[in-house]
């Protein structure tokens, strides 16, 4: 698994935040990187994959696309599979899971091609295959064309390692922080969420501002892969310094309970010095001391007909107090319909493309500075 060999890494991405990510990626100097459907394709070695992992926010996972080849047929894609190098990336004593999906070819049939895949694998190079294991290969046969790919992350990239509690319908951190990008945050301003839930918004603007690597608590997949080298990788997860944010970073909720998970969270991040948590209603919010920033809120859409009348009067009470007391302040809501945006007479600007969230399309509602 030497670091100079090149090949395609794949960034997934939530569906509708793909340019989000694709900003996020050139900022980082990633190679070439271009939004696809469903993610993000940039070009480099096994220290980009690791790097992609351990530094950025938005990405779900990060696939390395190590080989391709053509198959007509079960036979051929068996053969072709036998030959391939998988010495060169997998190791014997690591079990491994093979996932297969097929598209527009004369192979149709995922399941047994995946079984195909996975009996190479054990027979070639004799590493198990088994459903439980932590490390999955992906193949993709698309228009005859099978391509293989490691999932070097493991479990998902949202899964930062800080969060042990969760409220309800709480929001993934790659998604919080794409919503944050594109709300225009980039660590320099105050942030304000009046419904924070868990507190993710508040600690993911927290961890941005003070340059933070959303990795840095957890481990990955490719940690299991041949010729991995564990100091260069420990010397890159602990490069970089932690800067104290001049910004604030405030949330607040009605329900004690969120309010201490929102704390207990942000400690175990290392945010807890530079958050505010309160439990307090949507009317009792007021701004914090200084300058101006960003309003962001996930409320409850109520997924039921009958939920949305108290929902309605919520959104209301919320714009009210924004319109009131939130001068200079940009707003972005995210929820799953129009009208309960609406309800809040904030002044919202023409929103963008819809994003996948917990099997519910939400949409990201924004203003300018409130006048």
């Amino acid at each position: 698994m030497s670091s100079d060999g090149e090949f395609e890494i794949f960034l997934m991405a939530p569906p509708g935040l793909e340019t989000e990510l694709c900003a996020e990626a050139r900022e980082a100097g990633f190679r070439d990187p271009r939004p696809l459907q469903g993610g993000v394709r940039v070009t480099g070695g096994w220290q980009e994959v690791w790097r992609a992992n351990l530094e950025l926010r938005g990405c779900g996972r990060v696939l390395a696309r190590i080989g391709s080849f053509r198959a007509m047929h079960l036979a051929q894609l068996d053969k072709r599979a036998r030959k391939f190098p998988w010495g060169q990336f997998l190791r014997k004593d690591v079990p491994v899971h093979v996932e297969a999906s097929c598209t527009r070819s004369r192979i149709y049939h995922s399941e047994a091609a995946a079984q195909r895949i996975g009996r190479a694998i054990g027979e070639e190079l004799g590493a198990p295959v088994s459903k439980d294991a932590g490390l999955v290969v992906k193949v993709r046969i698309e228009d005859d064309l099978c391509t293989i790919s490691i999932d070097t992350s493991g479990e998902a990239l949202h899964k930062r390692g800080h969060k042990e509690a969760v409220g309800k319908a709480p929001m993934r951190e790659t998604l919080a922080s794409l919503f944050l990008r594109r709300c225009g945050f980039n660590g320099g301003e105050p942030v304000v969420d009046p419904m924070c839930g868990s507190g993710t918004f508040v600690i993911e603007a927290a961890e941005i501002a003070a340059g933070l690597k959303p990795g840095r608590s957890r481990s990955f997949a490719f940690e299991q892969l041949a010729g991995f080298d564990a100091a260069p990788w420990e010397a890159m997860r602990t490069s970089g310094d932690v800067r104290r944010p001049e910004a604030t970073f405030f949330g607040s909720d009605r329900d004690a309970g969120a309010i201490r998970m929102a704390q207990e969270n942000a400690a175990r991040a290392g945010v807890g010095a530079f958050t505010a948590f309160r439990q307090q209603t949507v009317s009792e919010l007021v701004p914090p001391e200084g300058p101006a920033g960003l309003v962001i809120a996930n409320p409850p859409y109520g997924t039921r007909i009958g939920d949305k009348k108290p929902l309605h009067a919520l959104y209301g009470a919320l714009g009210q107090t924004l319109l009131q007391r939130f001068s200079g302040w940009r707003v972005g809501i995210i929820t799953t319909e129009a009208p309960l945006a609406r309800s809040t007479g904030l002044p919202f600007l023409p929103p963008g493309p819809p994003v996948l969230h917990g099997g519910l399309k939400v949409t990201l509602f924004q203003t300018a500075p409130l006048a």
